[in-house]
């Protein structure tokens, strides 16, 4: 059983908690590519999806050429749902103290990329495919990200208008 670690790192705010992570992976994943933005560092990348979205910044889509074959029909689609993995993000802490927040909050109530498995998503626009790249707008991520999946979105199944988050 894990505990709670003790030690607390110069890193973690007032009210966080990190916890010990497992000796070993249960799963392998591929990736399948990388995501090009134009944010170089996480301070210059929009903190959210919305913020991202109103950037403008058109993000590009890199596959391994070995998965262009996967492509095959994709223009049909207008958005997409891009999984991704936040491979800067911490990983081990269970509360997190958001700064605009100011107190803690259990990391599976947060889309904050700091998460035991830090995936991503996110609902882009297709503009363009081109061989083994996919243009779209905009991701919330850091140059060479590495990418995860790609999905269409299906705003018939996807979508939920009364969906809520409390306060």
């Amino acid at each position: 059983m894990s505990t709670i670690s003790e030690e607390k790192p110069s890193d973690i705010r007032d009210g966080e908690i990190a916890v010990p992570l497992p000796d070993r992976a249960d799963a392998a994943v591929y990736f399948i590519g990388r995501i090009r933005t134009p944010w170089k560092t996480r301070q210059d990348c929009p903190k959210n999806a919305r913020q991202a979205r109103e950037t403008g910044q058109v993000c590009t889509l890199e596959l391994d050429p070995r998965w262009v074959p996967g492509l095959r029909d994709i223009e049909r689609c207008s958005h997409l749902v891009v999984f991704y993995w936040m491979d800067q993000a911490r990983r081990d802490l269970a509360v997190q103290v958001p700064g605009h927040l100011g107190k803690g909050r259990g990391t599976f109530a947060l889309r904050s990329p700091v998460r035991p498995n830090p995936i991503a998503m996110g609902v882009v626009r297709l503009i363009k495919v081109d061989g083994n790249r996919i243009e779209v707008a905009a991701l919330d991520c850091i140059d060479g990200t590495p990418l995860l999946d790609i999905k269409p979105y299906y705003a018939s199944t996807d979508s939920i208008p009364d969906a809520v988050t409390g306060p």
